[in-house]
């Protein structure tokens, strides 16, 4: 390998290595931010709708969130579709035609003490249909779409 050809791959891993490090596993599920104590930003965990009565949200370094769907207020689903410039640069200018889609659903809901709380999530693009329509359907209450991209994407219907 000549100097050339390893100078372009250093810059490249160095250039995508944060692009890659920002994007959720397509199975799994960030929390984001929110208003939850001991919960720390883009934790990245499993979003588990297999319980018939609470949303769990499991990470690796942080304690278990349990939100009882009876307990939820509002859902808010919504797309952040992020260009991949930095890849464009590197490799090809046709990259910049690529787009990321990113899946937020934002729940707001009353804990224990009666106060009001929220969490938003970055689903992974395998789980995010399923996810926000079992939460939708166990919680009761309608998904709102930011814009009808988000809604479309979906195939939502009926929320706001």
């Amino acid at each position: 390998m000549n100097m050339k050809a390893v100078a372009v791959a250093v810059l490249t891993s160095i250039t995508l290595a944060p692009v890659a490090l920002l994007a959720v596993d397509s199975k799994k599920a960030m929390y984001v931010g929110g208003t939850i104590a001991g919960m720390k930003e883009k934790t990245e965990g499993q979003f588990d709708t297999t319980d018939e009565t609470n949303l769990i949200f499991r990470a690796k370094k942080s304690p278990e969130m349990l939100v009882p769907y009876a307990s939820i207020t509002e859902l808010e689903y919504g797309q952040k579709a992020g260009r991949r410039v930095g890849m464009a640069i590197m490799v090809s200018p046709l990259a910049l035609f690529s787009k990321k889609r990113n899946h937020f659903l934002t729940i707001t809901y009353t804990d224990a003490a009666g106060k009001e709380q929220a969490a938003v999530f970055e689903l992974g693009k395998d789980i995010v249909r399923t996810a926000v329509k079992v939460v939708e359907t166990r919680s009761g209450k309608d998904v709102q779409y930011q814009d009808d991209d988000a809604r479309k994407s979906l195939g939502g219907g009926k929320g706001k």
